[in-house]
Order: C-alpha cells, then structure tokens, then sequence
C-alpha cells in the first residue's frame, strides 16, 4: 500500500523538523523530541552507582502481600482515594529538553487549571541528550530532590531504575487502575524491568522507509527486493545512489542493525537478561545489513552517515531509498530545504524472514525517588502520559502518542494527516525496543564496535556475533 504524505500542520512540521536523530545520537538536535541518546560510552555513571548497587538486592525484592512497595524514601505518601489535586499547595519541577513547538506549555496549563493546588515549573535541560543523561545521573546519584518529574529517553528507564534513582509506578497504576494495554507494547517494554514498571510512555517514534514516488511505484516488500531494486533504480531521476542508512559507529548503528535483527527473528537479550545474540538468525540480519553496506549503490563513505547526512543527501535528490525517522517527512515538503518536493512516499521497512521490525525511539516519563510530592508528581505523569496530555501533545507538538485510541480521534488526525495513516500507525505498533538493560550504554558500545567492523569488511558477521556476545557477557557479569 502506497502512503501518500502530502500535507502537515505547522504544528507538525516544528517538531517533526526538530527531531534531527530520534534515537540515532545526533547533537544537534534542539528539542526533547530528538532521541538523540548519546548515552554510550561513558554515560552508564548510572549503572556503575555505588549506593544504587547497594540498594538494588531490596529494591528487587518483592514486596510481602499485605505491603505496599516502599518507593517513596523521602517523600510524602498521602495514599488512599483522596486525589492529589484536591490537597495543599505542592510546586512541582518539571524537566526535558527545550520545546520549540510550544506544546509543554499548553499541556503544564491544562494540567493546573484541573488541579488548582499544583503548580509546575519548567526546567529546560541541554538539547544534547546525552549531556541531559549525564546531568540527571549527578544530580539523582546525590539524591537531589529538586527535579519531581523528567523526561526519559526510551533507554534509560533500566538503568536509572537499577540505579534507584526513580519510583516504580505500579501501585500508582493500580490503584488508579491504568489499563497499561492500552499503550503500544515497545513503549510499555522499555519503561519496564525487573518485572515492574518505572516510566510511563508519553510518545513514540519508530524508523521508516523513504522512496521516491517519482522513480518507484511500489515499495519493496523484502530486504531483498531493495538491494534488487537499489542496484536497478539507481542513477535514475538524478539520483547518484540506490539507499541510504545510518552506518557510522555511534547509537543509529545499533537502530539499524536492531532492524536487521528484528526482521530476521533474532535479539540480544531475552527476558531475563540472558544473551541471546548468537544465532543463526542474527548472522543472516547481520550478513544482509553487511551486503547492504558494501554494496555499490550505497555512498563510498556510508561508514560516516548519521540521521543529517542522510537527510542531506535524499533532500538534494541523491538517493532512491532512506531509511530514516518520521521528522524526514516534514522536511520532504518544505521548500527551502527540498528538492523531492511532491516526489517522496514512505512505507514499512523492508521485511526479512520473520517480518519488518522498525527500531523504537521515543520518550517516557519519570518520577525522582527523591521528590518530596510523589503523590502530586504521578498526578501529573499520569494526566501527561493518559488520553487528555497525550492528545495536547499530538496536536501542539506533533509527537505521535503511544496510546492507540488517540489514532482514531478526529482532532488528533486533522492537526497531523500522517496519524491518519494506518501504515504508519502499524509502525508504530511494531517498533522493535532495543535491548532492554540498566547497562545498556556499555551494550551498545560493544555492539557499535563490532557492527563497524563487519560492516566495514573487517571481520565476518559471524566473527561480530561472537565478539558481541562473549563481550556483552562479560559486561552483564561485572
């Protein structure tokens, strides 16, 4: 099914544009939307914690069946049905990244204007993502208690949670009786670990494939019928190359090749944190992304392209194919920076043997363990993250919701057409998480080394599929 992406609000165009690497590590990005996650190599401060390792054997433990668990150290647990909103007057700090589209602001309004007696106050962090990991890392590893509520990657609830820094909700969601299916199921899976919840979805993003409408009728269906078609196509409609990824060694190599893996049936850890990433199906996903990558319809220096110079090059009409994140689109119909104007279709990624599988970007919500208002903080989360925030969200921001009702609301369709758009929908509700771990940046490191090295012809994808997992091992055992 072809998708026809003609039209955005100005709404969406804002933020879309402002998501220069949803989860591929760009600094450049200059909003909270840009899932830059620049939280490898030494960001895992929070894993290595000294208190958050000593405190993680009784965070663990489950709680006895008359007990309540004891997340609040620090705070005032008023408990019972009396709603937070109704009590004294509690200020609450708000943190995330710089909002261009304006979208926080009418949210923060609605939120007081329904509970009078809370007010919230904005503290903007760095547009770099990983400078806003390491600043929450300092200040929570301390307990500072002046940030209540934050905004999370979707690669940092495992870490912060081991680290104890935040409150797991599911008393919250309980007792408030969130019906937590109602969410996309990668969103909910990465704000979970150790079998309890620690971040609330509050928007998503998920990796797509770009073509152009004026060379190719049809999107491929396979990995195999791109390479087929990028070979052919290119150089057609002035276009120098046949596809475009993202194959520099930083985190948008670990998204594309999670996309390879997922296609291919393969993971790298399973539930209970178990390596997984040997198997043949990860060396099939690893060898079609290698045959991609050292193909000839791929830019000679591909090894260097990150989320902007992908966008770069597809906008100037270089490339057939791009695999790239939804912001992509917005910029296909700008006229400054376009010259595919009216000549740009997306569709699902291409499918391997189990399927397509887009890589999972987006933002959670969080709670400080150290806050003084935990009870007035999850009043707060829960109206950002639930059908009245999400929605403010959509239609301000632009950012696509991680509840699936909002899809069918008309308002939400009208303010941005491609929520309208069940294929992009579906996406969303397919998007692979990476793997879910408090070491995560450690992981990825590991995996951006070796996936360089197979893709640059170094070594073979069977020999990175050993490293990474003999690597990742040890890392997990430390």
């Amino acid at each position: 099914m072809r998708i026809r992406n003609r039209v955005l609000t100005s709404a969406m165009v804002l933020s879309m544009a402002g998501v220069l690497a949803a989860c591929g590590g760009n600094d450049g990005g200059d909003t909270n939307t840009a899932d830059t996650n620049n939280t490898g190599g030494d960001n895992n401060a929070a894993a290595d914690n000294d208190e958050g390792a000593d405190m993680e054997e009784n965070m663990n433990e489950e709680p006895a069946d008359d007990e309540e668990p004891a997340d609040n150290e620090g705070g005032n647990d008023e408990g019972g049905d009396e709603a937070a909103g109704d009590g004294e007057e509690v200020t609450l700090t708000y943190a995330r990244g710089q909002d261009a589209t304006g979208a926080t602001d009418v949210l923060v309004d609605a939120f007081e204007e329904a509970n009078p007696n809370i007010t919230v106050e904005f503290r903007e962090m760095p547009a770099d993502t990983g400078q806003s990991h390491d600043q929450y890392v300092t200040e929570f590893s301390g307990g500072d208690d002046s940030i209540d509520v934050f905004d999370a990657d979707v690669i940092w609830p495992a870490e912060f949670a081991q680290a104890n820094y935040v409150l797991e909700l599911d008393r919250f969601i309980e007792r408030d009786d969130i019906n937590m299916d109602d969410y996309f199921e990668g969103p909910v899976e990465s704000g979970q670990f150790n079998g309890r919840t620690w971040a609330m979805p509050k928007f998503t993003d998920a990796g797509l494939l770009f073509y152009r409408s004026d060379i190719v009728d049809e999107a491929p269906q396979t990995w195999d019928e791109l390479i087929e078609m990028s070979g052919e196509l290119q150089g057609e409609g002035g276009t120098d190359f046949g596809y475009l990824m993202q194959a520099n060694q930083y985190e948008g190599l670990v998204v594309n090749a999670i996309e390879f893996f997922g296609a291919y049936g393969a993971q790298v850890l399973d539930e209970e944190q178990n390596v997984t990433i040997n198997s043949p199906e990860a060396v099939t996903a690893l060898e079609k992304m290698m045959e991609i990558a050292q193909s000839d319809f791929v830019p000679g220096d591909i090894l260097n392209f990150d989320e902007p110079a992908t966008h770069t090059a597809f906008l100037e009409g270089q490339a057939v194919f791009a695999r790239n994140w939804p912001y992509m689109q917005a910029m296909t119909e700008d006229e400054e920076v376009s010259q595919v104007q009216e000549n740009v279709d997306f569709a699902l990624l291409p499918e391997g043997d189990a399927g397509s599988a887009a890589g999972l970007g987006g933002w959670m919500t969080m709670i400080n363990r150290n806050s003084q208002h935990p009870e007035e903080a999850w009043e707060f989360v829960k109206f950002m993250t639930g059908p009245e925030g999400q929605k403010i969200t959509a239609i301000e921001g632009g950012s696509a919701p991680t509840l699936r009702d909002l899809y069918e609301d008309e308002e939400v369709q009208e303010a941005a057409p491609l929520f309208a758009n069940d294929e992009f929908v579906n996406t969303l509700e397919n998007a692979v998480p990476r793997p879910v771990s408090p070491i995560y940046p450690q992981i990825s490191d590991i995996m951006q080394i070796e996936l360089s090295r197979a893709l640059a012809g170094e070594i073979s994808a069977q020999e990175a599929i050993e490293n990474m997992e003999s690597n990742i091992e040890s890392a997990l055992a430390e």
